[in-house]
């Protein structure tokens, strides 16, 4: 067992936080709104600091879950910030989708201080958090990794090192990529379906059962059908992963015409009020537009 600090308790990070307390970790959590912090606490029997320093201070393992790149430096650095605090050998795994640039500077003045750090993104939605079965893609020095994989297992379906520091945030950017395509093509689908005058739930039985069967539409088809969009990940955070991968693009050459397309799409439903619906919600944008 293990003496942890997790910060950020939003609907990933409260559950993977849980997962660590109740497989026997000694958890510190650090949340910016307190009152969550001590909500977590109390119902899983952990402490929590009222900084990212205290909350740090003798953990072994420092995990994040939190916003953006801004967000991740203001955990980390600074007087109240968790790598002032945590002594040398410690580990920090950052969780949260940022830049592969953030993440290397981070590494950079992590190793400068003899801490290891893991760039460790996740996919899985609320529902793999809080069943403990999230894909992770990991970037980082091999041994802190193999150090780290036990820990990250606890609320892991798999957990992979891709390669050095950065990999893993390149990792979650095909997989955002990979996402964006398949719900729009799900969206097309249904709303062709419902134009046709077909049952919408008739055709997903058959089609999912071939080619065009993906997560998105055994997880999805229903609430979109039914024109509910809040189950998940919301259109505001995916526009951000998106820019992070249309940057990233620029930065390597790759092309990423339907992905920039995508995300137009994405930027309209914001425009209509819908960047808290979750990501499925481009169906909603087909249909608004008749």
């Amino acid at each position: 067992m293990a003496r942890i600090a997790f910060l950020g308790l939003g609907v990933m990070g409260y559950p993977m936080a849980g997962h660590l307390a109740k497989a026997g970790h000694e958890v510190t959590v650090y949340n910016r709104t307190t009152a969550k912090a001590e909500k977590w606490a109390a119902e899983f029997g952990g402490t929590f600091g009222a900084t990212p320093a205290l909350a740090a201070k003798d953990a072994e393992f420092v995990m994040a879950c939190v916003g953006n790149d801004d967000d991740l430096r203001a955990v980390c650095l600074g007087d109240d910030g968790a790598f002032s605090s945590m002594a040398s050998g410690a580990t920090f795994v950052d969780h949260t989708t940022v830049s592969a640039k953030v993440t290397r500077e981070l590494y950079g003045a992590a190793k400068n201080l003899g801490l290891g750090f893991v760039d460790a993104p996740i996919s899985g939605g609320q529902a793999g958090a809080e069943n403990g079965v999230l894909s992770v893609m990991c970037g980082g020095d091999a041994d802190v990794f193999a150090k780290s994989e036990p820990i990250i297992d606890t609320y892991a379906r798999i957990c992979r090192r891709i390669g050095d520091s950065g990999a893993g945030q390149m990792t979650k950017m095909c997989n955002q990529i990979a996402i964006a395509g398949l719900v729009q093509g799900l969206s097309e689908a249904l709303h062709f379906a419902e134009k046709a005058g077909l049952d919408g739930r008739e055709v997903v039985e058959v089609i999912s059962q071939g080619a065009a069967g993906s997560w998105q539409m055994q997880n999805r088809y229903e609430t979109m059908i039914d024109n509910e969009f809040e189950h998940g990940f919301a259109v505001d955070w995916m526009r951000k992963d998106l820019g992070i991968c249309l940057d990233t693009a620029d930065e390597t050459g790759a092309s990423l015409p339907v992905t920039a397309l995508i995300d137009q799409f994405y930027k309209d439903v914001q425009r209509q009020g819908g960047g808290r619906l979750d990501t499925s919600s481009l169906i909603k944008r087909l249909r608004d537009l008749g």
